[in-house]
């Protein structure tokens, strides 16, 4: 030890690592190694350039990882010696490494210049042990390793022959590990080990019990080997039937089918009813031709029923922190949805277990209704599946085909939830308002027990023929309009409506979402192009006009692709303002009529659609004629009967002052003829249009209004008031008039948009009137100076009638029957004369 002392002293303190896999090296080991990785490369080639080429060997922990960190590194081993080295092409290298002293290493520390581990090591100086335990542990350690070399066919037994002639016990300790065949880490706590008597004794538990499980590996061998021999008469003859029935009818590989289905049976763990209908199918198969087109049909269904996931179910995440971030992340705004489903994970965790809810997204098209039900998915953590109901109109789609013929298949349902694998995904059935039906059936109906939660629970495929629980899949479907939705489906929905977008919402989307998602698609950076806030709400009057985001998302990468085009001819920004945004996209597609085009005859009413609210202008006029109403612009009958009320109202109210109504023909028009129009809200604006028309006086600018009208001029409440509102404002109307009972819906009008505009609930036409048509004061004045003596005359000829009829109440009741006698005689004595 004198010599490996004096050497430790003249070791550096400081030397490059190198990490090595599936090994440990000890002192006195040689130990050929391919260094690849650059970090390894840099150090070798460190160590190359320095006198001694001492270099410090450790072993990783895991032999799978390419980029150990520090602590995936041992801190204990063996400054070793290059004593070869050989260059490959491809830059790795071939060593051959002597390894000298034992080291520990106080810090292992990436060196970023060189781009090489360096180690600050403290070397572990032995001392002598001699004594008598040491030496009978060397011979106890000698034994026992002989008879591992003799049982393991791993080491040859002449080399333990030279073990024996060693006399250094640390020497016989570290090649005797160095020859083992062991783990790593056990491996490594023999490098460990720094005392040679914990050493030896470490070396020696290690061996006697590798060779006590090679002892048992023997036993297990003989006794499988004996098997064998006593089962090699029955395996001989069941090769040989194999045989003949392959000769005979080609039954093997069709044994071979039939006995995996069974497996599978077994590994799938379907519950008892799907269970016993496949094993009853399998023993229908087995008794037919193995090609036969009933065996083609059998092989479908069970292939089928074999891989549905009967018990498979993704676990929910349950963290409404994160759930609640990740909805936000996707999708700007609707609060309404995203607190709804942050409720249903709520009372998952409390109840341990939810069926799944029947949610149903309605709302105009580009509002974010399928992109947040992905979303949806991903913040449970369920998997995904969309299954698109529009123009379906045949039942089988929903409920499968029977199985009566070749190619028959399982509904889309089935096969969703097949590809799922997975009984509780979140499944999307996207456009449920676009179903048809015809003589195949009608899929609505069909859907009534896929989606009641009451019967679900053994929902039943025609294909399948089993039932199948859909209870715990949680159902979404989107529409763009209610109305198109069954009456006895729509029972079974929770409707949540998904409002259009304000104008400040959209800016917020164009900026953190829509903007930053073109830039990366048309390979632009972040500081390339930047279009202002005017140019953005410009962009939305005059090409934009919707509820979400669909179109605006086009037009914003059209601005993109000739900011793409400007960048690559070598502009460094593109700034799209107000002042230049027709140049990027040209003449602008709508004018903003609304606010302006209000006068005589004509009136703005506001409108729902299904792609969210809009104006609506409606014109009236009068010309000489025979008393006929004319109606056009494409109405319906609810729409027909508004105008009547309408005009039956302002007649019965005297409006038409010296107007002529049997010679007077009034023409009722509504400008984009080609749009159907139909409904009752707009009752009012037709109402004050007429009596704009009669009186003469002009509907104020910027001012729009909603509501049913009856003939007596109440006004009543109608829906979609958000839309309406939002529509409004983006026209510029500043004034709406509204009826008095929808007040509780103001509420879901943005705040930002209600300081904007002038709300006023309205009870009765005679409170729209006033505030709708300019000169009305005046012009009801005139009309109550008109009406005044006719009215002032009557009401003194009741007054003095009453009065007399109280002061001679008795003296009539006594005269009356003599009253009744002179009547009688005085119509004899004229029916006599004549």
């Amino acid at each position: 030890m004198e010599e490996i002392k004096k050497t430790t002293l003249s070791l550096p303190t400081v030397v490059p690592a190198v990490a090595i896999r599936d090994v440990v090296m000890f002192p006195g080991m040689n130990l050929p190694l391919s260094v690849d990785r650059k970090k390894s490369v840099a150090a070798v080639d460190l160590a190359l350039h320095t006198p001694e080429r001492y270099i410090l060997a450790v072993s990783q922990k895991d032999a799978d990882m390419d980029e150990p960190r520090a602590q995936d590194i041992y801190h204990f081993g063996v400054i070793a010696q290059i004593t070869q080295s050989l260059q490959m092409p491809d830059g790795s290298m071939k060593i051959f490494l002597q390894g000298l002293v034992r080291a520990r290493v106080n810090k292992l520390e990436m060196n970023t210049a060189a781009n090489a581990w360096f180690a600050n090591v403290e070397y572990i100086e032995e001392e002598d042990d001699n004594s008598p335990v040491v030496q009978a542990l060397m011979r106890q350690v000698l034994d026992e390793f002989d008879h591992y070399a003799r049982i393991s066919h791993r080491i040859a037994v002449e080399g333990v022959s030279f073990l024996r002639q060693i006399n250094d016990p640390s020497k016989l300790a570290d090649t005797i590990a160095s020859n083992m065949v062991v783990k790593t880490s056990q491996r490594q706590e023999i490098l460990e080990a720094v005392h040679i008597k914990d050493r030896l004794e470490k070396i020696l538990k290690l061996i006697t019990s590798e060779v006590e499980i090679l002892g048992l590996e023997e036993k297990i061998h003989s006794k499988v080997r004996a098997q064998m021999e006593k089962n090699q008469k029955e395996y001989y003859l069941n090769e040989q039937m194999k045989a003949i029935q392959k000769e005979l009818s080609q039954k093997d590989d069709f044994q071979k089918e039939l006995d995996a289905m069974r497996a599978k049976i077994k590994k799938n763990g379907l519950p008892p009813h799907a269970k016993e209908a496949a094993e009853k199918e399998i023993e229908r198969l087995a008794k037919m031709a193995p090609f036969s087109p009933e065996a083609t049909v059998s092989r479908t269904y069970l292939d089928w029923l074999l891989d549905m996931p009967w018990n498979k179910t993704t676990e929910d995440i349950l963290d409404l922190k994160k759930a609640k971030q990740i909805l936000d992340e996707d999708h700007f705004g609707l609060e309404k949805p995203k607190t709804r489903i942050l409720e249903y994970l709520a009372v998952s965790k409390l109840t341990n277990g939810l069926r799944g809810p029947v949610l149903c997204f309605a709302g105009a098209p580009g509002v974010g209704k399928t992109s947040l039900a992905k979303s949806i998915a991903r913040a449970v953590g369920r998997k995904f599946v969309r299954m698109s109901l529009g123009g379906v109109r045949d039942e089988s789609e929903i409920r499968g085909h029977r199985r009566t013929y070749i190619g028959s298949m399982p509904g889309r349902i089935i096969q969703g939830l097949s590809k799922a694998k997975s009984s509780n995904p979140v499944f999307l059935l996207d456009e449920i308002d676009k179903m048809g039906s015809d003589w195949r059936g009608d899929p609505a109906a069909a859907l009534l027990e896929l989606l009641d939660p009451e019967q679900n629970k053994e929902f039943t495929d025609h294909f399948l023929d089993v039932p199948f629980d859909v209870s715990k899949v949680m159902f979404i479907t989107t529409a763009n309009s209610l109305s198109g939705i069954p009456t006895t489906l729509r029972d079974r929905l929770e409707i949540i409506d998904f409002d259009g977008y304000t104008e400040y919402e959209k800016h917020d989307i164009v900026k953190n979402y829509l903007l930053p998602k073109q830039l990366k698609a048309h390979g632009l950076k972040p500081g390339q192009v930047e279009i202002e806030h005017d140019a953005v709400a410009q962009l939305m009057r005059e090409y934009v006009r919707e509820a979400g985001v669909r179109n605006l998302d086009r037009e914003i990468g059209s601005l993109c692709r000739k900011a793409a085009k400007m960048v690559v001819e070598g502009k460094k920004k593109v700034v799209v303002t107000k002042e230049n945004l027709h140049d990027f996209l040209g003449v602008p597609r709508y004018a903003n009529f609304a606010t302006e085009e209000n006068g005589v005859g004509i009136a703005t009413g506001l409108a729902w659609t299904s792609v969210g609210g809009e104006t609506l202008s409606i014109e009236a006029t009068k010309l000489p004629g025979k008393g006929q109403l004319i109606l056009t612009g494409m109405l319906g009958n609810v729409m027909k009967e508004s105008v009547r009320a309408a005009l039956t109202y302002a007649r019965s109210r005297g409006y038409g002052g010296k107007v002529d109504f049997d010679k007077t023909d009034f023409h009722i028009h509504f400008p984009e003829g080609a749009v159907p129009k139909d409904g009752p809200s707009a009752g009012s604006v037709i109402t004050t249009a007429l009596t704009s028309l009669l009186t003469g006086l002009p509907v104020k600018k910027r001012l729009a209004m909603t509501g049913e009208v009856t003939i007596t001029g109440r006004v009543l409440p109608v829906g979609g008031i958000k839309e309406k509102f939002l529509a409004a404002y983006r026209e510029g109307v500043k004034t709406i008039l509204y009826p008095h009972t929808n007040a509780k819906d103001v509420s879901e009008i943005p705040e930002r948009v209600r300081k904007d505009l002038t709300l006023i609930p309205v009870k009765h036409m005679d409170e729209v009137l006033p505030l709708a048509l300019e000169g009305w004061k005046e012009f009801a004045a005139k009309l109550t100076k008109t009406q005044k003596p006719k009215t002032a005359k009557k009401a003194v000829k009741k007054a003095v009638k009453k009065a007399a009829v109280k002061k001679s109440a008795p003296k009539k009741a006594a005269k009356k029957p003599a009253k009744k006698v002179t009547k009688k005689a005085a119509k004899k004595k004229t029916a006599k004369r004549k």
